[in-house]
């Protein structure tokens, strides 16, 4: 089994390579004539824009066990010009958001099991923060997968992408499925930092697919709610859809995606899967 988040580590590794994606002409800064040996920002420059000392930026990204004030968070947030997600992302690292309090959710409420077959003709599925499919309907298993003949093991999104040769090309753009995959894991991974599934899960990635052992190093996040997909199925050939992830007030660690026809040709394919 792997370890759990070292958010010492984690928290100095990611503002090293947010800080190393900046270019100077990103935040305003004049170009010097002296060649930067190194790409990104300098550490004084950091330092000065977020208006702390740069021994302390030092000190942060070499993982020497300190933990940084909301206000120091804020000002980093904002000299390394941190997205929405990333901003949460280094929030949670300093462990300055409320903890996830209990085990994660593993099953399906059953007032949520329901709805998932209510949402029929949409297809519909819900699942964990880790991508764990724990309910799901007919017509999101005729158009992703029959997800009643795996075990719960391989019920996952993210491990059915990487693994399992029926959905390895289900999609047309796969590259950007996985890093938007890999980028909301990252951020589970950081809201959850006791959850040994999780963090085991993340290293059977890494070990086993090279592409997502370097999208994972680049400690990209971002949870995404919404977008669209372009899919190869077997049966009505290539179609667009929809989706929308939504969190249920009464159970928000839960994700009730669902999917819809982007055009009149995906409804058309969407009818006769489900005829079939």
């Amino acid at each position: 089994m792997t370890r759990t988040v070292d958010t010492t580590q984690e928290l100095a590794a990611f503002l090293r390579t947010r800080r190393e994606r900046l270019d100077p002409h990103d935040v305003g800064l004049p170009t010097r004539r002296r060649p930067r040996r190194t790409p990104g920002l300098r550490r004084e420059e950091v330092a000065e824009l977020a208006g702390i000392s740069i021994d302390y930026v030092v000190r942060l990204e070499q993982g020497r066990g300190l933990r940084p004030s909301a206000d120091v968070l804020e000002a980093l947030s904002r000299a390394l010009r941190l997205t929405p997600d990333e901003h949460l992302y280094l929030f949670d690292l300093a462990q300055h958001r409320p903890r996830k309090a209990g085990k994660p959710a593993t099953t399906a409420p059953p007032q949520l099991a329901r709805l998932v077959a209510d949402l029929s003709p949409l297809p519909a599925m819900l699942m964990n923060h880790r991508y764990d499919i724990v309910a799901w309907n007919d017509e999101i298993a005729r158009l992703l997968l029959d997800f009643d003949t795996l075990p719960p093991s391989q019920r996952n999104a993210m491990w059915l992408c990487l693994m399992h040769p029926g959905t390895r090309d289900l999609y047309a753009d796969r590259e950007l499925v996985v890093r938007e995959g890999v980028a909301h894991l990252r951020a589970a991974w950081a809201a959850y930092p006791e959850d040994r599934e999780l963090a085991d899960r993340i290293a059977e990635f890494t070990a086993r697919d090279a592409e997502f052992a370097r999208m994972w190093g680049e400690r990209d996040v971002k949870v995404n709610g919404r977008g669209q997909k372009v899919l190869r199925h077997p049966d009505v050939g290539v179609l667009a859809v929809e989706f929308e992830v939504l969190a249920p007030l009464q159970d928000p660690e839960q994700r009730l995606v669902i999917y819809r026809a982007a055009d009149a040709e995906a409804q058309s394919a969407l009818d006769r899967l489900r005829q079939r």
